[in-house]
């Protein structure tokens, strides 16, 4: 059965899952990169990112590789994909990746733009989708088959589908850094009564990893 899941999705200490001010030059924001000192260096970004086989190994690797099992389906925000703003001028960007993205499977962005789906090397194809986040869940699950969809962020894109109760599982690292300000996760939610529970915590020297699951939900 298809899963909806957040993986890898790091926060500070003050709870942002960006900084301020995202722009070209600072694709995760003011001081967004701090963030994932646990992540970058794993041996899966390394492969994923820049193709290296080298990289740390242990348990933030563990959650980095486990980040990308049985995912078929990515949704993104359209700050995930890049800081254009507004209608598109042209079909110039088309991501912050280069011509073979770490995805490998169909990606759909959320986006109040209509755009051309482009196809990347690699397998990665960008669909933007203007419906809203049930479109293009219904897209994701059609795409991914029998595989899980994965909610790539950014925290608005995250927010909305938890205030729907779509997300089954979310795992969270909590990076050891204050941010100060940018982009509040959790803001406005109530977790608790959505259903979230925390069912894993484990601490490392660069993050604390964090999985919630949403309770079944039961008849009555």
């Amino acid at each position: 059965m298809t899963r909806v899941r957040v993986e890898a999705f790091t926060i500070s200490l003050d709870g942002y899952g960006a900084g301020p001010d995202q722009d070209i030059d600072h694709p995760l924001g003011v001081g967004g990169t701090e963030l994932h000192q646990w992540l970058f260096p794993t041996r899966t970004s390394q492969r994923a990112l820049f193709g290296k086989d080298d990289g740390t190994t242990g348990v933030d690797d563990d959650f980095a590789a486990r980040s990308f099992q049985n995912v078929g389906a990515w949704i993104l925000g359209r700050n995930m994909f890049g800081p254009v703003r507004g209608s598109w001028p042209d079909d110039s960007w088309k991501g912050w990746w280069g011509d073979n993205p770490p995805y490998h499977v169909p990606v759909f962005v959320l986006t109040h733009h209509a755009r051309a789906s482009i196809t990347m090397e690699g397998g990665t194809t960008f669909h933007f989708v203007t419906g809203g986040i049930h479109e293009a869940l219904d897209r994701a699950r059609a795409a991914a088959g029998e595989k899980d969809v994965r909610i790539g962020g950014g925290a608005s894109t995250i927010r909305q589908y938890l205030r729907e109760g779509l997300i089954d599982e979310l795992h969270i690292a909590i990076s050891p850094v204050l941010l100060g300000r940018g982009e509040s996760l959790f803001q406005g939610l109530d977790l608790r009564t959505l259903g979230y529970e925390c069912v894993q915590s484990v601490a490392t020297e660069k993050a604390t990893h964090v999985v919630l699951r949403r309770k079944m939900q039961t008849g009555g």
